[in-house]
Protein backbone atom coordinates (compact mmCIF):
# COMPACT_ATOMS: atom_id res chain seq x y z
CA UNK A 1 0.00 0.00 0.00
CA UNK A 2 2.85 1.94 1.43
CA UNK A 3 4.54 1.44 -2.52
CA UNK A 4 1.72 2.50 -4.56
CA UNK A 5 1.88 5.68 -3.08
CA UNK A 6 5.27 6.95 -3.07
CA UNK A 7 6.33 6.99 -6.60
CA UNK A 8 3.56 9.91 -6.79
CA UNK A 9 4.87 11.65 -4.18
CA UNK A 10 8.28 11.23 -5.39
CA UNK A 11 7.45 12.71 -8.44
CA UNK A 12 5.37 15.76 -6.63
CA UNK A 13 7.85 16.51 -4.42
CA UNK A 14 10.74 16.68 -7.30
CA UNK A 15 8.40 18.49 -9.40
CA UNK A 16 7.82 21.03 -6.81
CA UNK A 17 11.34 21.35 -5.84
CA UNK A 18 12.37 21.79 -9.57
CA UNK A 19 9.53 24.71 -10.25
CA UNK A 20 10.74 26.47 -6.81
CA UNK A 21 14.13 26.18 -7.78
CA UNK A 22 13.17 27.85 -11.38
CA UNK A 23 11.38 30.10 -10.16
CA UNK A 24 14.28 31.69 -7.88
CA UNK A 25 16.67 31.33 -10.57
CA UNK A 26 14.27 33.99 -12.52
CA UNK A 27 13.66 35.96 -9.93
CA UNK A 28 17.62 36.08 -9.18
CA UNK A 29 17.92 37.46 -12.82
CA UNK A 30 14.87 40.01 -12.78
CA UNK A 31 16.85 41.45 -9.99
CA UNK A 32 19.79 41.48 -11.52
CA UNK A 33 20.89 45.07 -12.59
CA UNK A 34 24.11 45.47 -13.38
CA UNK A 35 26.13 43.69 -15.70
CA UNK A 36 27.49 44.65 -19.57
CA UNK A 37 25.91 45.24 -22.48
CA UNK A 38 24.76 41.58 -23.59
CA UNK A 39 26.59 40.63 -26.98
CA UNK A 40 23.78 39.13 -29.44
CA UNK A 41 23.20 39.69 -32.65
CA UNK A 42 20.74 42.20 -33.97
CA UNK A 43 19.18 42.84 -37.30
CA UNK A 44 18.63 46.45 -39.25
CA UNK A 45 15.31 47.32 -40.93
CA UNK A 46 17.42 46.16 -43.80
CA UNK A 47 18.67 42.79 -42.67
CA UNK A 48 22.23 43.64 -41.59
CA UNK A 49 23.65 42.27 -38.69
CA UNK A 50 24.85 44.77 -35.74
CA UNK A 51 25.27 43.92 -31.86
CA UNK A 52 24.81 47.11 -29.28
CA UNK A 53 28.41 47.80 -28.84
CA UNK A 54 29.04 48.20 -32.39
CA UNK A 55 26.21 51.04 -32.06
CA UNK A 56 27.38 52.91 -28.57
CA UNK A 57 30.53 53.92 -29.89
CA UNK A 58 31.76 55.05 -26.21
CA UNK A 59 28.14 56.78 -24.59
CA UNK A 60 25.79 56.35 -23.10
CA UNK A 61 22.98 53.69 -24.02
CA UNK A 62 19.07 53.22 -23.99
CA UNK A 63 17.59 49.87 -25.30
CA UNK A 64 13.95 49.86 -25.44
CA UNK A 65 12.40 46.47 -26.06
CA UNK A 66 9.43 47.19 -28.01
CA UNK A 67 6.47 45.58 -30.18
CA UNK A 68 4.13 47.00 -32.49
CA UNK A 69 1.05 45.21 -30.91
CA UNK A 70 2.17 46.69 -27.76
CA UNK A 71 -0.17 49.63 -26.55
CA UNK A 72 2.19 50.82 -23.70
CA UNK A 73 4.92 50.61 -26.28
CA UNK A 74 3.40 53.05 -28.92
CA UNK A 75 2.17 55.61 -26.24
CA UNK A 76 6.15 56.08 -24.88
CA UNK A 77 7.53 55.85 -28.37
CA UNK A 78 7.05 60.19 -29.01
CA UNK A 79 8.58 60.52 -25.61
CA UNK A 80 11.28 58.52 -26.38
CA UNK A 81 11.66 60.10 -29.94
CA UNK A 82 11.62 63.17 -28.21
CA UNK A 83 14.63 62.17 -25.64
CA UNK A 84 16.77 60.51 -28.65
CA UNK A 85 16.61 64.46 -29.67
CA UNK A 86 17.09 66.13 -27.00
CA UNK A 87 20.06 63.94 -25.69
CA UNK A 88 22.90 63.73 -28.69
CA UNK A 89 25.21 62.17 -26.17
CA UNK A 90 22.87 59.11 -25.80
CA UNK A 91 22.76 56.46 -27.83
CA UNK A 92 18.90 55.35 -28.51
CA UNK A 93 18.11 51.71 -29.61
CA UNK A 94 14.83 50.53 -30.29
CA UNK A 95 14.69 46.62 -30.63
CA UNK A 96 11.50 45.23 -32.01
CA UNK A 97 10.76 41.56 -30.76
CA UNK A 98 9.80 39.07 -33.13
CA UNK A 99 8.18 40.74 -36.16
CA UNK A 100 9.07 41.56 -40.04
CA UNK A 101 10.91 44.38 -40.84
CA UNK A 102 8.04 45.24 -43.52
CA UNK A 103 5.67 45.41 -40.24
CA UNK A 104 7.95 48.06 -38.29
CA UNK A 105 8.82 50.01 -41.33
CA UNK A 106 5.20 50.35 -41.64
CA UNK A 107 4.34 51.33 -38.52
CA UNK A 108 7.37 53.83 -38.13
CA UNK A 109 6.09 55.44 -41.43
CA UNK A 110 2.21 55.71 -40.09
CA UNK A 111 3.38 56.86 -36.47
CA UNK A 112 5.65 59.46 -38.15
CA UNK A 113 8.79 58.54 -36.27
CA UNK A 114 12.34 59.39 -36.68
CA UNK A 115 14.04 56.64 -34.68
CA UNK A 116 18.12 56.42 -35.13
CA UNK A 117 18.49 52.97 -34.55
CA UNK A 118 15.58 50.53 -34.84
CA UNK A 119 16.66 46.90 -34.81
CA UNK A 120 14.96 43.71 -35.06
CA UNK A 121 15.43 40.85 -32.25
CA UNK A 122 13.34 37.73 -34.10
CA UNK A 123 14.23 35.44 -31.40
CA UNK A 124 13.38 37.28 -28.29
CA UNK A 125 17.46 36.94 -27.76
CA UNK A 126 17.86 40.61 -26.01
CA UNK A 127 14.54 39.65 -23.93
CA UNK A 128 15.93 36.55 -22.60
CA UNK A 129 19.20 37.52 -21.84
CA UNK A 130 18.20 40.54 -19.84
CA UNK A 131 15.60 38.93 -18.35
CA UNK A 132 12.90 41.59 -20.24
CA UNK A 133 9.96 38.94 -20.48
CA UNK A 134 7.26 42.22 -20.35
CA UNK A 135 6.88 45.07 -22.70
CA UNK A 136 7.86 47.53 -22.82
CA UNK A 137 11.22 47.50 -21.21
CA UNK A 138 13.91 50.01 -20.76
CA UNK A 139 17.47 49.40 -20.49
CA UNK A 140 20.21 52.24 -19.51
CA UNK A 141 23.59 51.71 -19.78
CA UNK A 142 26.55 53.70 -19.02
CA UNK A 143 29.44 54.62 -21.67
CA UNK A 144 31.46 51.65 -20.25
CA UNK A 145 28.64 49.21 -21.15
CA UNK A 146 27.74 48.55 -17.48
CA UNK A 147 23.60 48.46 -17.32
CA UNK A 148 22.92 50.72 -15.06
CA UNK A 149 18.88 50.46 -14.36
CA UNK A 150 15.87 48.86 -16.11
CA UNK A 151 12.50 50.14 -16.28
CA UNK A 152 10.15 48.16 -16.75
CA UNK A 153 6.50 49.02 -18.13
CA UNK A 154 5.43 52.62 -19.57
CA UNK A 155 8.05 55.32 -18.90
CA UNK A 156 6.70 58.44 -17.77
CA UNK A 157 8.66 61.84 -18.98
CA UNK A 158 10.02 62.52 -14.89
CA UNK A 159 10.81 58.79 -15.04
CA UNK A 160 12.86 58.94 -18.00
CA UNK A 161 14.31 62.03 -16.88
CA UNK A 162 15.62 60.82 -13.58
CA UNK A 163 17.12 57.65 -15.31
CA UNK A 164 19.08 59.54 -18.30
CA UNK A 165 20.65 61.80 -15.40
CA UNK A 166 21.91 58.44 -14.03
CA UNK A 167 23.56 56.74 -16.68
CA UNK A 168 25.27 60.64 -17.92
CA UNK A 169 26.40 60.87 -14.34
CA UNK A 170 28.02 57.45 -14.20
Amino acid sequence: MIKRFARPLLWVGLTVLFVLAAMAALVALMEHKSGARPDVELKTLDEKVVTLDQIADGKPMVVNIWATWCPPCIREMPLLEQAQKANPDIVFVFVNQGEHSETVSAFLDNADLDLTYVLLDNRGQLAQVTASMALPTTLFYNAEGEQADVHRGELTESDLSVLLEQILQL
